[in-house]
């Protein structure tokens, strides 16, 4: 896999000579954040040698390269998901390459079911902590270069940059909840006995995401910040037919809110 990520990082760097300082992986029906990027280089993911492409609508395939509110950022407008046919090595090989392009730390977005009860649609949930239930991207021989066999997960979201988002949030009056994030395979939507599993497991929000982008970044020893934005709800009494279409929409809508987080979040690296 190292030659692989050597090869991919020297063919964007032929493409960009700008080290990004901060990279952002967007979700589900929030790639609007790249409409406030100042564009220095967008290469499309087919074009980038060893990068998966997205297949799932609502996930345009595109690397962007340019500055957010003056700090030079490499945003991934799409990601890659288990449930593609993609392998945890696939899916995790962007951050890799993220790494060794520079960043200082990793932003992550995904649209989410809530299974909380104080939950509503729209509503921002900051991710404090995770549930896997998908395969470790970690399984196998491990690369020391990379980072240690065994990877410490007590602090797998960055608590400052956790307390920095809560008072952007504060600052602007955006509403946001806290939570514990579960991860499936999917591509089924979880039926009413799966989400009062998920719940009783302790989580807050499920998806079909991020969890793999995390284990790497944190093998990596790269700080983590990641939000999902509730697209439908998984709670008794509240539980409706979903199509993708609606997630999507339901994210879009949200979109501007946690574009504000974002982009004042990302001076605060240093």
């Amino acid at each position: 896999m190292s030659k692989k990520i050597e090869e991919t990082v020297k063919f964007i760097q032929s493409r960009t000579k700008e080290a990004p300082h901060v990279g952002i992986i967007l979700g589900t029906g929030l790639g609007q954040l790249a409409d406030e990027i100042d564009i220095d280089a967008n290469i499309p993911y087919k074009d980038i040698p060893n990068f998966p492409v997205s297949t799932v609508k609502g996930h345009q395939g595109r690397l962007i390269f340019g500055t957010l509110n003056g700090v030079r950022v490499v945003a991934m407008q799409g990601r890659f998901h288990f449930y593609e046919g993609y392998s945890m090595e696939e899916i995790t090989f962007p951050v890799r390459v993220l790494n060794q392009l520079g960043i200082k730390a990793l932003f992550i977005s995904n649209a989410a079911g809530g299974v909380n009860s104080d939950f509503e649609v729209g509503d921002i949930m900051l991710i404090t902590d995770h549930i896997s239930l998908l395969p470790n991207p970690l399984l196998g021989p491990n690369n020391s270069a990379f980072g240690p066999r065994f990877v410490d997960m007590s602090e797998a979201y960055n608590k400052q940059l956790l307390s920095k988002a809560k008072k952007v949030a504060r600052h602007h009056n955006i509403r946001f909840q806290t939570g514990v994030y579960a991860a499936v395979t999917g591509p089924t939507y979880e039926t009413p006995a799966e989400y009062k599993y998920i719940k009783f497991l302790g989580a807050d929000a499920v998806g079909m995401s991020t969890v793999p982008e995390v284990i790497v970044a944190r093998h990596m020893r790269l700080p983590v910040f990641a939000v999902s934005v509730i697209s439908d709800l998984g709670v008794e009494g509240k539980i409706v037919e979903i199509s993708h279409d609606e997630v999507v929409d339901a994210a879009a809508l949200v979109a501007p809110k946690l574009n504000i987080i974002i982009r004042d979040l990302v001076t605060e690296i240093v």
